[in-house]
């Protein structure tokens, strides 16, 4: 696409805005990822001058744009920058060449945070399901964690030794969701899909299983317990999601390998009964499932201890490196 289309595109989403008649675009169609660009990886990161202060970009082989400096317009964040006319600014961007710094002089950190919320599936690939001994369920779990979990790449997952003597690795596909919608049919759910990255559903088992009641909130929402990243890669770049390899390491030894064809339900399909009953918003990650291979269900089983490094792969979204430490 022309950058004389998108600017074309852009003006036409201010005039309707301008004029009350916008409403409808917004929740009908999403056009913010149509474009012509391959591999628009979008980050967040900092500079070694400002370290607290967190920056939105996308890379550009080894090289980083920073957003706001190509164009003052517009947001820092990525979570600021999941706006309808201002990813069409951005996916403009490659076409004027704007400047750009080496990774190597940045610091990554979680590609998106401040979200509404985290949503999780549980029981959601097949081979989990056989490892367990378990049906497959006939429809989607839902569970949550809080969105103040997310850490990214150059963060470490830190463990309550004290009180936790259980955790446990679960590498899945994330979904970021890119414009409000509720009631959504699962064959309009793409329309809403902004972009997918990898993550880690650290889990407690002894909180999910034995010290909470078997609910899952206290096992799933500790501090530091959603590494996501290392970027969010455009869905347009992502043709069939549910055809990817899927694996997770821990110190070097393969854990989990599979494929996300070994999901039991879709991804429109649990965007579909989400928003039954709640609303998503720009930001939102849902986390779709993982495969089996986790620690608890090993024989003997296995846990995560300080020291050890953590490694999760998604075919087409990279790699993700976290370290596990004591909190």
């Amino acid at each position: 696409m022309s950058a004389m289309g998108i600017n074309a595109r852009v003006l036409k989403t201010a005039h309707l805005l301008a004029t009350g008649q916008a409403k409808h675009t917004f929740q009908s169609k999403r056009t913010f990822a149509v474009t012509n660009n391959l591999n628009m990886k979008f980050v967040q990161f900092t500079y070694p001058s400002n370290p607290n202060e967190i920056r939105v970009g996308y890379l550009e082989g080894d090289k980083v744009v920073d957003i706001n400096k190509a164009d003052s317009l517009m947001p820092s964040t990525m979570l600021g920058v999941l706006n309808y006319e201002h990813c069409n600014r951005v996916f403009g961007f490659p076409t004027h060449k704007p400047p750009s710094v080496p990774v190597s002089e940045v610091t990554l950190k979680a590609p998106i945070t401040g979200v509404d919320k985290i949503l999780c599936v549980a029981l959601n690939y097949a081979d989990h399901c056989k490892e367990q001994n378990l049906q497959e369920p006939k429809i989607p779990i839902i569970f949550s964690k809080y969105a103040r979990t997310i850490i990214g790449p150059n963060e470490s997952v830190k463990i309550r030794t004290d009180v936790v003597k259980k955790p446990d690795w679960e590498v899945e596909l994330a979904v970021v969701i890119g414009k409000t919608g509720t009631n959504i049919k699962a064959e309009e759910a793409k329309d809403y899909i902004f972009g997918y990255t990898i993550a880690q559903d650290i889990t407690a088992r002894d909180w999910q299983k034995e010290k909470n009641g078997g609910q899952f909130l206290l096992g799933k929402s500790q501090d530091t317990f959603c590494p996501l990243g290392p970027y969010i890669l455009s869905a347009d770049e992502v043709p069939d999601p549910h055809n990817l390899s899927i694996c997770c390491s821990l110190n070097g030894v393969v854990k989990q390998s599979s494929n996300t064809c070994q999901l039991i339900h879709t991804i429109p399909k649990i965007i579909e009964r989400i928003t039954t009953v709640m609303t998503l918003y720009p930001g939102d990650i849902i986390l779709t499932g993982t495969p089996g291979g986790v620690g608890v269900h090993r024989n003997p089983p296995e846990f995560l201890k300080p020291g050890d490094k953590l490694v999760s792969e998604i075919e087409r979204l990279g790699t993700l490196e976290v370290k596990v430490e004591q909190f």
